[in-house]
């Protein structure tokens, strides 16, 4: 069959496309690789190949670090609020988490203290179920005492001792208009080296004289009660660290609630008159006796009875213990504090 000069060629292409292959074929007819590149080639693909498999391991070790990491710090971000439970820890706790723009708080008192965590003050082994029911939340939990004592020191030293805690001394002050008597007890850590006090210790009564014991009782101090020229509840703290020389106070006032009774004797007490004497006389060489004359004192105005409280307070490892008078108290109600730094 003939074909025209526009008809397709037994591979499908026109007369131009055909006209174009065999140009192309006669311009490229005599090229010729060049010395070494098959070698080339050889060493070429197979270092193509490595590179795209060394591109997809790496891709895939990324995903995993990414996959594994992003959960690890999820965690880590979660557990911040756990390191601020350890005051002493509570610093590290926030410059590890500062980095990463965290700003959650830790937790302590008193900020970073002891903050004020509203931790209720051990229970010493004496306290009476009145004592225990005295004891107010709004206490703080570490403080120190010393050159400048801070409350925001927590205290991280041992135990005092009763060896360490000496020099006792009680005072009280004159009544006030409403007869309240308001004292000071303070211990003195006499060792060479800080200790922690963990609580107030106990306070006891003693009747002396017409002072009534059924009548006579002590009262941990809150807010609102008769005591109140007392610190507020909220200046007491748990534990006190008290460094070699410094001290620390519990404070007292006694607030009556009867005067002392008074006697009335109204009874004529007879005693011999030590003035008198026997009177003789002699007349006309006669002697008379005289009498022997007694004379009677009256007791005209009444008298009130001699009462006092003795207000004893123990330190809480047992020793020392200090004790302050209160004069002329029948009957009444000691409010008391719990640690406060020495004033």
């Amino acid at each position: 069959m003939n074909h025209g000069p526009d008809d397709p060629s037994p591979e499908g292409l026109d007369s131009d496309e055909l006209a174009l292959r065999d140009l192309l074929q006669r311009t490229v007819q005599e090229i010729e690789p060049r010395d070494g590149t098959l070698d080339h080639l050889r060493k070429a693909v197979p270092a193509r190949r490595a590179r795209k498999r060394h591109a997809v391991v790496g891709m895939a070790a990324a995903a995993l670090f990414v996959g594994t990491a992003i959960p690890a710090l999820l965690h880590v971000s979660n557990s911040t609020g756990l390191l601020g439970a350890d005051p002493s820890i509570a610093g590290h706790g926030s410059q590890a988490q500062g980095g990463a723009g965290q700003g959650k708080e830790t937790e302590g008192g008193e900020s970073t203290s002891g903050g004020s965590s509203g931790k209720a003050e051990d229970k010493g082994s004496g306290e009476t179920k009145q004592d225990q029911k005295g004891k107010t939340a709004g206490t703080t939990t570490g403080a120190s005492s010393g050159a400048d004592p801070s409350a925001s020191t927590a205290a991280s030293a041992p135990v005092c001792t009763a060896e360490q805690l000496g020099s006792p001394t009680g005072t009280t002050d004159v009544p006030d208009s409403a007869g309240t008597v308001y004292g000071t007890f303070r211990i003195t850590n006499v060792s060479s080296s800080g200790c922690t006090v963990t609580g107030p210790g106990t306070v006891v009564l003693t009747a002396q004289g017409a002072a009534d014991s059924s009548k006579i009782s002590t009262v941990r101090h809150v807010s609102g009660d008769a005591a109140a020229s007392l610190p507020d509840p909220s200046l007491e703290v748990a534990q006190l660290l008290v460094q070699p020389g410094s001290a620390y106070d519990v404070k007292f006032a006694w607030v009556p609630s009867e005067t002392c009774p008074t006697t009335d004797p109204g009874t004529e007490t007879p005693t011999p008159d030590p003035t008198a004497t026997e009177d003789t006389s002699t007349t006309d060489g006669s002697s008379t006796g005289g009498d022997t004359g007694t004379s009677t004192q009256l007791v005209t105005e009444d008298s009130t009875t001699d009462g006092s409280v003795l207000v004893t307070n123990t330190a809480e490892g047992g020793a020392p213990t200090v004790t302050a008078t209160v004069s002329d108290a029948c009957a009444g109600v000691v409010y008391w504090t719990g640690l406060l730094t020495a004033s």
